[in-house]
């Protein structure tokens, strides 16, 4: 099966900037949607019931601000909207989908922001996700933008950026010690060098001159390791400052 995850930054931005036709050419068994930036009734309905696609919305109390979606060809045995943390919840952030063999995950984390304003925000969210994540009784998939660069390689400038959020030590290494509890940052199992990113800002020509960073990862169970095909960023899909990515597994 062949998975998408894609922080969109505006699901009604992108799809006036193609969301459709790139849904219909990349024909994916599913969809993680980040940052939709739209409450249910701003959602065209030609997204909700697109032709061989089950949707399922989590936006944000806030209007246009987070909320994540799945589209999926399967239909899932249960849906999770958030993880039973008021304070997280509020802002759409987590929705899971159950199947038969494996939980598949849609996660935004949130940024630290500038000046480091949310940072403890976003730690306090990083170990809830792990506390839930870690009750999930199946193998699971984890596709999101989880708002940090984890290794120098990860980002064109990390000299520049050391201390800022997205790539603060905290953040790092939260994310290494969240690997070692028995997941896989699937990309650097088929890719080990660097040049490789899914966000640009939209200044300074950041994206033409690939001056960017890897802030989107499928995280997978050790379980399901063996049984990845490929995992790849979709670099020349446009239509937000992310790129899609895809993770192909058997």
């Amino acid at each position: 099966m062949n998975i998408v995850s894609w922080n969109v930054n505006g699901i009604n931005a992108c799809l006036r900037k193609g969301l459709l036709e790139f849904i219909e050419k990349e024909k994916a068994d599913f969809y993680c949607f980040q940052e939709i930036k739209a409450s249910l009734d701003k959602i065209p309905e030609k997204l909700k019931v697109l032709k061989g696609l089950h949707s399922f919305w989590f936006p944000a109390k806030k209007k246009g601000y987070s909320g994540v979606a799945v589209l999926s060809k399967k239909k899932p045995l249960a849906v999770v909207k958030g993880m039973g943390v008021e304070e997280f919840d509020d802002e759409g952030r987590v929705l899971t989908l159950e199947f038969n063999d494996f939980f598949l995950v849609n996660a935004y984390f949130p940024n630290a922001g500038d000046g480091l304003k949310r940072l403890d925000f976003k730690l306090k969210f990083n170990k809830a996700f792990q506390k839930f994540v870690e009750k999930l009784k199946k193998p699971v998939v984890i596709g999101s933008d989880f708002n940090v660069a984890h290794e120098e390689i990860d980002l064109a400038n990390p000299k520049q950026n050391e201390g800022r959020a997205c790539f603060t030590e905290e953040e790092r290494s939260w994310f290494g010690r969240f690997l070692k509890d028995g997941f896989v940052d699937s990309f650097r199992e088929f890719e080990k060098g660097g040049g490789h990113y899914s966000f640009w800002t939209y200044r300074f020509k950041s994206r033409d001159r690939n001056i960017g960073w890897r802030l989107d990862y499928f995280v997978v169970s050790e379980k399901l390791k063996r049984k990845m095909k490929n995992s790849l960023i979709l670099k020349n899909v446009m239509g937000s400052d992310h790129c899609p990515i895809l993770l192909k597994i058997r």
